[in-house]
């Protein structure tokens, strides 16, 4: 709802709207219903939001096109003795509009049978973004002026959240995160690519960015950081809890290029002693996330790998059945100091979704998964033109 006209350059002088009797947009003729002098005491509010300066030509989120667009025109309708803001015309026309050739063009492009249709976003989708700007420092000519409430947001999906702040600037991306839960903010940043991830981090709060960090896979998290200042990083890191910090202290010991640098430590072992049924008791008790279940691996008490398990096989066996009778004892895997092609090679060959790494004594340290082997060896170039994993 608009709420007054400004009318002076310095705002300092503000008409209520339930003051004005007429308003002629295209003269900027005001016909008051109260005399000049009870009009002069009003003065603009630092939590408005001025129309022309903070919402024309400003940056809005899309939530139903998922998408990040420009502002050209608004779309005002008179009602009830009140003037509702109540879309956002984001088409050519209404740049066109406010060049004062709309209809001109709109003539032309008949003739040649062309359609010139409006484009609007209806003004639901969006809320005031943060604090209102000061009166004597307006916002920059880039900055979003607007923002998704938290609870539309959280409702995409991660990969359309992640579309759309990978198109926003620094500032902007941090109160779109700010609206997250942490869980969602982790999820998000994990469609997103490690530039981006890494410029969202830098600017973020260190406690709440060590939160979020905490909900992300150990190997995400080592990119991360292996890209940030050191200061910065051994700070995000201490406010981590132990466990989560110690996964991935465990991974920037080792070389990018390698599998020990490339892998995950989030996997699944279990003791070979173990029957069936509670092997599965266990599995239950552990509550792996869904990525982390390509395989069940089974090892022995100096935590040496001795096979892999299949869930089918390990669902249809008899509950006191020992898995180190069903398990599959020939496992394929690759060394930490392997280097990342030779990883991909083996994932490849073997038509594996994830394939286990172990050290010098057969102990198993980590898991690498197909698509970040393929990740660390496709080019840019190549990268670039693939589309997003959804």
């Amino acid at each position: 709802m608009v709420t007054g006209l400004v009318v002076s350059r310095r705002g300092e002088l503000v008409i209520p709207w339930s003051e004005v009797r007429t308003f002629a947009a295209a003269t900027r003729e005001v016909a008051l219903r109260s005399t000049r002098e009870e009009i002069e005491r009003h003065r603009a509010n630092r939590d408005d939001i001025w129309l022309a300066r903070d919402v024309m030509d400003k940056q809005v989120v899309d939530t139903d096109g998922r998408r990040v667009v420009r502002v050209n025109d608004l779309q005002l309708v008179e009602g009830g003795g009140s003037l509702l803001l109540v879309g956002a015309d984001i088409g050519i026309r209404g740049i066109l509009r406010r060049l004062g050739i709309e209809k001109l063009v709109k003539s032309g492009a008949r003739i040649l049978g062309r359609d010139l249709p409006m484009v609007l976003v209806s003004w639901e989708v969006v809320a005031p973004l943060g604090s209102a700007p000061d009166l004597e420092h307006p916002a920059s000519d880039d900055a979003i002026r607007l923002r998704i409430s938290g609870r539309r947001i959280a409702k995409l999906h991660p990969a359309d959240i992640a579309d759309i702040v990978e198109d926003l600037g620094a500032k902007e991306r941090k109160t779109i995160f700010d609206t997250l839960t942490e869980d969602i903010a982790a999820d998000t940043l994990e469609e997103m690519e490690l530039e981006d991830q890494v410029s969202v981090i830098e600017h973020m709060d260190a406690e709440r960015a060590s939160e979020i960090l905490e909900e992300m896979p150990p190997d995400e998290v080592a990119d991360i950081l292996t890209e940030l200042p050191r200061e910065q990083a051994d700070r995000l890191l201490s406010l981590m809890e132990t466990e989560e910090a110690r996964d991935v202290k465990e991974l920037l010991a080792y070389e990018e290029d390698t599998a020990g640098g490339l892998m995950t430590t989030e996997y699944v072992a279990v003791p070979e002693r173990l029957s069936a049924q509670e092997c599965i008791d266990e599995l239950r008790r552990m509550e792996p996330n869904a990525e982390s279940i390509y395989y069940v691996f089974v090892i022995d008490a100096e935590e040496r790998l001795r096979g892999v398990l299949s869930l089918r096989d390990l669902i249809v066996a008899q509950p006191d059945t020992r898995i180190s009778s069903i398990m599959i004892r020939d496992v394929i895997t690759v060394h930490v100091n392997d280097g990342v092609q030779e990883v991909a090679a083996v994932l490849s060959k073997y038509n594996l979704l994830a394939v286990p790494v172990v050290d010098d004594a057969f102990r198993i340290q980590g898991l690498v998964t197909v698509d970040d082997a393929l990740d660390a060896v496709l080019p840019e170039s190549v990268k670039r033109k693939l589309p997003k994993a959804r």
